[in-house]
């Protein structure tokens, strides 16, 4: 599999590098790597055409000053490279999350994640939110999906806490795998992972629905989630900003759904919807 990189620097680095970063998951680049300078974004060259950095309007913004250089390049030693640049996290003193090289903390949930191309180690803010929001929930025995699951993190959080069974599903073949390792890493039981989107939830209901993705396609497949989502089950929704809560709102009550409450993080947000 060929990809395409982007080595972008940025100056300053926040909040450039956040917003660069979710304008460019919007037009296809799947996977992000931290510089010292600012990151290394990847794109699939299948999905890569010219003139796709047009439609980026952080790039255009007089307050930043980015760069980049383009290389196309093979197959990366993704573990590798997240080695280099993965650092162990904590969320509310209660969950860590880590790499296999680094030190348990022995907090209360230790969940080990080898991220290779995937989304989702707990560094950025939405992964961090989900997990906040999980850790407040009662998950025993509650049927859970965990749509667009990345690296698996969520659907292992959630069952840690005693969700079951669990469904992981994303459609990126990479995502399925890695989920798949990590999972088996994390010594769950209960966690089935399926590559695909939401026609795979024809006939499923849940408790609670996890979708950390981005606002485009969670706009689009709120009416599926809603469609499977148990009476008294919880949405948790993220990977947008807090401008787009509007348009989110609106969307998720033509399904009788409400915002009960919500988590900011440098202008990103997660919000816990209810019936």
């Amino acid at each position: 599999m060929i990809y395409i990189s982007y080595d972008f620097k940025v100056i300053p680095k926040e909040p450039a590098v956040e917003i660069l970063i979710a304008e460019l998951g919007y037009v296809g680049f799947e996977s992000f790597v931290e510089t010292d300078e600012g990151f290394i974004g990847y794109i699939q060259k299948e999905d890569w055409k010219s003139g796709i950095l047009d439609s980026i309007f952080v790039l255009n913004n007089d307050e930043f000053k980015i760069s980049y250089e383009m290389e196309e390049i093979e197959q990366v030693n993704w573990n590798k490279e997240w080695e280099k640049n993965f650092n162990p996290i904590q969320v509310d003193e209660m969950v860590s999350i880590r790499a296999p090289f680094h030190k348990n903390p022995n907090l209360k949930y230790d969940i080990v994640i080898e991220p290779k191309m995937s989304f989702g180690t707990g560094h950025h803010e939405t992964t961090h939110m989900m997990v906040q929001h999980l850790n407040k929930l009662e998950l025993k025995g509650k049927k859970t999906l965990d749509m667009g699951c990345g690296t698996g993190i969520l659907a292992i959080f959630a069952e840690m806490k005693g969700a079951k069974p669990v469904d992981a599903i994303d459609i990126d073949n990479w995502c399925y795998l890695n989920s798949t390792e990590n999972i088996e890493r994390n010594n769950c039981k209960y966690i089935s992972v399926y590559e695909g989107d939401v026609s795979l939830l024809k006939d499923k209901h849940y408790d609670v629905i996890i979708a950390n993705i981005n606002r485009n396609i969670l706009l689009n497949d709120i009416s599926s989630y809603a469609n499977c989502l148990n009476e008294n089950g919880t949405l948790l929704l993220s990977g947008f900003y807090k401008e787009d809560i509007p348009i989110i709102e609106k969307e998720i009550s033509k399904y009788n759904l409400k915002i009960e409450t919500f988590i900011e993080r440098n202008n990103w947000v997660a919000l816990k919807c209810v019936y």
